[in-house]
């Protein structure tokens, strides 16, 4: 190329960036991740233009005038004032006519200066680098078009050395557009973000002699003992040079040498060495061993010097099981996208590092990198801390299947495989088995091999994410295996794994999952030549996931099922503000997007800030690589790992006693010596003397904890905790001193006017409505302990209803909506008030619970014991009849208490919330929170805040304390065996929260309410995977249940605030 630059078209017929045979023009060879010494960095502040379409972009030698400003590289430009952020799952937002893209077609003009250091060699080869530019880009300097790049996670690399003057002020110019035709196969679940979003690089390096690139695969011999070094060294070299590797102690840099290879060249070209380690320390996720490599290449006295951290592992297929250094593996995964609440996907380092970090310490041993290289800094964390990588190409076509299905009229609710066979073969004509996008398709796989080869985390190649299946796929994979034959390869959208070292699947319920591993590629004797995965299950949006446990015991029962990665890592809200100013964290249409696949981007283990939800909390427990049982009187202890012992764990025990009165007490505690455990064994520990002699009149528990002994790993801090176990050793059910007893002589006095009955006993009063038979109103002591809701007049009601999750939004809420399930109304049948004694009333109702247009219903009748101590004993049956759902969201009663009530305490499963299939990672004790910390703040509102095996709950404040609980005379339930309840303590009704499309609309009423919960539906996974499991559905069928209550007046000062700080 001359001097004069390049045309601004390949084709000159059509703009590069609607031609799908141009997607690199100038581009110097892709080459393993490396900034020298010898480089500037030019991110910070630059010069920013944006026009609505490439024509009205300005000229590289036009001058600055009013309409630019500037901008922060790394950075997108819609989350720096310019357009707007738009967020699709599947669907294009834009026609679909590959390769054309929308004449409107945004375009962001960047510009700074720069000039070479004087340090640098007069004669040295300049080249400038970017490391990710969304989505396609021209770029001049000092006014001459040097090339042009696309791709927006792949880095490109010019040769800017005619260009620079190295004694004057040079000028970047990169012209980015938002739309190229490679958009079209950059179609991934994420933000639609332009710009220059990594990092960007001046690099000198010597014009004659120099390291282009290298190629290191650390292997091990056949009996998985020595280490082997293949290394393929490719140079520059005029004269002269000698190349040299050497291979130091896994310590620190500069650490001892082992060993050392050296040969002279004299011409371009690979140099080839293989070098051996005896004995070497194996590389795995659970043991990540990292030697430090020194390459260098020395002539005419220079020396060029390039150090990579490198592990010894073998990775194959050994009897169709995916293995490293010889031994299976279980992946315990998740998907990762790029993503920071503020930049998008220009994520800061620090950001990338307490992601993983994160990921660690929640036992989590495997990443996917979805769906594109990541930065390219997080594989070297991931070779450090030792994470199962599978690196993914910048591929996915996911919105060709909208193009073809709603033409034909597919319906969603069809079978997931009969759609597939119906759009998916017209899908993948488009690109994917289009010869005339193949160059384009294996550019990108190029890209992620050479950028990422030498990280040792890296185990398996991905060919792409939804991108169909075709021709391209083939040559992929082809080319995968030709220049990397070490690694696997993976692509789910082969079903018939012809172009994939394992069968991948998304989202398959675990009983067709087990199906598979059963039949899916097995010969008649039983083997099987590939491995089955999950890329994609568990899908965590909202409340959720549930089913984690039912997957594990899939995978643990069946070696061929080798684990998967929970979708996805992280919500990718981006933080905005509303008219008000109040700030929450955006989704789809919340910038002015359309079309956009709204809160289906807030589907993650962390908040959109990276805190974890209570599904990483959840995950952590299930993936515990340590299980642990008690079989009579010994302690059964199994490793879960695939290649370490057990012998850097502390295994400490707490003998504990639950109740009122002790509230959470410890009897005896100690530590366990923990005998040699090999990967995939067990042993059996008696039980220490007071663990069996634990014997006492309340609930006793056993409480068996394992943490990280000696100095703790990188990623976790001292005596972090890696697994926890509890089993109840003993049951006990005393009766709950909740209320004063009455004085002998009390009586219970009875007040009518119009239709309230107000019953008072001792320092209380009850408000009872025989219009619409409800209480209405109990007081203790003058202080208002319950009060009527403004629309039912009831303080306490049955109800069935609760904020649906974003799970429920997918599949049951439309169906319980069917059946008016939200909008029962409540019809008083009868109603009988007798005085029992003195001392006690007792009220007798029936209702008949129906929503209004349908017939069905339920009839309750309820009994309300009423006693002088203020105590009110409630026993209610419910009948079905009609025409009714099948399933409900629970089944309990609604109680709406004074707002001073703010502190609660129970007995049962905390400190977090739990429900039927989510609730592995809480602890049976005694704990104690402020209303409001018992919220689990969503960030698309929606249910949430459940307790589970609730013993007893108390709710105090003010004065006042209302206390509650299940297993209590008079209340017989249906299932004698399951007498523990549920309850959630809130300001928000469940109004409140569906209305709200953000945490910030949420108001506060005027209120405490409380639910008290005979049953709750499970969560699933039905926004994306298997619903509710069928067991854990609430059915509509006959039911009784009760709760004893009870109001107590007493001395704020001595409220139990500070038991408030537990959990």
């Amino acid at each position: 190329m001359s001097s004069q630059g390049m045309s601004l078209r390949q084709d000159p017929d059509k703009p590069d960036y609607s031609n799908e045979a141009v997607f690199r023009r100038n581009t110097l060879p892709p080459r393993s991740y490396y900034i020298p010494e010898t480089s500037l960095l030019l991110n910070g502040q630059w010069n920013f233009h944006y026009a609505f379409t490439p024509l009205d972009a300005p000229e590289p030698s036009a001058s600055a005038a009013e309409e630019w400003t500037t901008v922060s590289v790394p950075g997108h430009w819609q989350l720096q004032g310019h357009g707007k952020p738009q967020y699709t799952n599947v669907i294009y937002p834009f026609p679909v006519c590959p390769p054309f893209v929308p004449s409107e077609n945004p375009t962001g003009t960047y510009r700074r200066q720069f000039n070479v250091p004087s340090s640098w060699h007069e004669n040295s080869h300049l080249r400038l680098r970017f490391d990710g530019v969304d989505s396609a880009y021209h770029v001049w300097v000092n006014d001459r078009l040097i090339g042009y790049a696309q791709g927006s996670r792949n880095a490109s690399e010019f040769d800017v050395t005619p260009y620079v003057d190295r004694h004057s002020t040079n000028e970047i110019f990169v012209r980015v557009y938002q739309w190229c035709d490679g958009s079209y196969i950059e179609d991934q679940d994420q933000w639609w973000l332009s710009g220059i979003f990594r990092d960007v690089h001046l690099i000198s390096l010597d014009s004659q002699n120099r390291i282009e690139d290298w190629f290191l695969r650390g292997d091990l011999d056949s009996q998985y003992q020595h280490g082997i070094l293949n290394a393929t060294i490719t140079v520059k070299s005029s004269s002269e040079s000698a190349v040299k590797v050497v291979i130091r102690e896994p310590t620190q840099a500069g650490s001892a040498a082992i060993t050392s290879f050296e040969k002279t060249v004299s011409s371009d070209g690979n140099v080839e060495m293989i070098m051996s380690v005896a004995n070497a320390k194996k590389w795995t996720a659970e043991t990540p061993t990292l030697y430090n490599v020194e390459i260098s290449l020395t002539a005419n006295g220079s020396t060029q010097t390039i150090h990579q951290r490198l592990g010894f592992r073998t990775v194959n297929l050994e009897n169709g099981l995916i293995s490293v250094n010889g031994k299976p593996i279980r992946f315990r995964g998740v998907n990762r996208h790029d993503h920071h609440p503020l930049h998008g996907r220009a994520v800061p380092i620090d950001f990338i590092r307490k992601d993983l970090l994160l990921m660690k310490a929640h036992n989590i041993n495997a990443l996917r990198c979805s769906h594109y290289p990541s930065d390219p800094r997080l594989l070297d964390l991931a070779d450090e801390l030792g994470l199962w990588v599978i690196d993914e190409a910048d591929l996915e076509c996911h919105g060709f299947y909208d193009a073809v299905a709603r033409p034909l009229n597919i319906p969603e609710e069809m079978d997931y495989e009969e759609r597939k066979k119906l759009a998916f073969p017209q899908a993948a004509k488009f690109t994917s088995d289009n010869p005339s996008w193949t160059a384009a398709y294996l550019d990108r796989m190029e890209q992620l091999i050479a950028r990422d080869k030498n990280h040792t985390s890296v185990i398996i190649w991905s060919l792409g994410n939804e991108a169909f299946y075709g021709r391209n796929h083939q040559a992929m994979y082809d080319y995968a295996k030709r220049v990397n034959p070490g690694r696997l390869v993976h692509y789910e959208g082969d079903p018939q794994a012809k172009s994939t070292d394992l069968y991948s699947y998304m989202y398959t319920p675990v009983e067709k999952l087990i199906e598979l591993a059963e039949t899916e590629g097995v010969k008649s004797d039983g083997s099987f030549d590939k491995p089955i995965i999950l890329c994609e299950y568990a899908h965590a949006m909202g409340n959720g996931p549930g089913w984690l446990e039912d997957y594990e015991r899939a995978f643990q029962s069946n070696t061929r099922l080798q684990g998967g990665f929970i979708w996805e890592w992280a919500n990718h809200g981006l933080l905005t503000k509303d008219a008000n100013g109040k700030e929450y964290y955006g989704y789809g249409g919340d910038f002015g997007d359309e079309p956009n696949d709204k809160t289906f981007v807030m589907d993650g283990l962390l908040f959109s800030t990276h805190q974890p939800t209570p599904g990483l909390v959840e995950l952590k427990k299930v993936y515990e690589p340590v299980k642990v049982s008690v079989e009579g009187d010994s302690l059964i202890v199994t490793n879960i790992y695939n290649f370490v012992g057990l012998e850097h764990l502390l295994v400490s025990w707490r003998v504990h006693q639950l109740g009122p009165s002790s509230r959470d007490l410890a009897i005896d505690t100690g530590t366990l010596d923990l005998p040699p455990v090999q990967p995939g064994e067990s042993t059996k520990m008696a039980l220490p003397d007071a663990v069996r002699k634990a014997k006492t009149g309340t609930e006793t528990w056993l409480t068996v904890e394992f943490q990280n002994r000696g100095p703790p790993p990188p990623w976790a801090e001292a005596n972090h905790q890696i697994a926890i176990f509890q089993h109840q050793l003993t049951t006990g059910n005393p009766p709950l001193a909740f209320a004063e007893q009455a004085p002998p002589n009390s009586a219970i006095t009875t007040k009518t006017v119009g239709a309230k009955r107000t019953f008072t006993g001792h320092n209380f009063s009850v408000v009872f409505d025989t219009a619409t038979g409800y209480i209405t109103s109990w007081e203790s002591n003058g202080k208002a302990v319950l009060k009527p809701d403004p629309t039912t007049r009831a303080a306490i009601m049955p109800s069935f209803w609760r904020a649906p999750t974003d799970n429920d939004q997918a599949s049951s809420l439309q169906y319980w909506q069917r059946f008016g399930v939200h909008a029962m109304t409540s019809q008083l049948r009868d109603v009988t008030i007798s005085d029992d004694d003195d001392n006690t009333v007792t009220i007798s109702t029936t209702h008949f619970l129906s929503p209004p247009i349908l017939s069905w219903g339920y009839t309750a009748k309820t009994t309300y014991k009423i006693s002088a101590n203020s105590v009110i004993r409630l026993k209610t049956t419910l009948t079905p009849s009609g025409a009714h759902p099948e399933h409900v969201p629970r089944v309990g009663l609604n109680l709406r208490l004074a707002r001073e009530l703010e502190f609660v305490e129970w007995h049962g499963l905390g400190p977090g919330e739990s429900y039927p299939d989510k609730k592995s990672a809480q602890l049976m004790g005694v704990w104690g929170k402020k209303v409001a910390d018992l919220q689990t703040n969503y960030e698309v509102p929606q249910e949430n805040g459940n307790r589970m095996g609730t013993r007893w709950v108390e709710v105090n404040g003010g004065g006042v304390r209302l206390s509650a609980m299940a297993k209590e005379e008079g209340c017989v339930w249906s299932d004698n065996t399951n007498q523990d309840f549920s309850f959630v303590a809130t300001r928000h009704s469940a109004e409140m929260l569906e209305k709200a499309a953000h945490p910030c609309d949420l108001i506060e009423e005027d209120a405490t309410f409380l639910r008290l919960d005979a049953r709750v539906a499970g969560v699933g996974t039905a926004a994306c995977g298997p619903g509710v499991r069928e067991d854990l559905l609430v059915k509509v069928e006959e039911m009784t249940f009760g709760f004893t209550l009870s109001a107590l007046s007493h001395d704020p000062e001595v409220e139990r605030a500070g038991s408030f700080s537990r959990g």
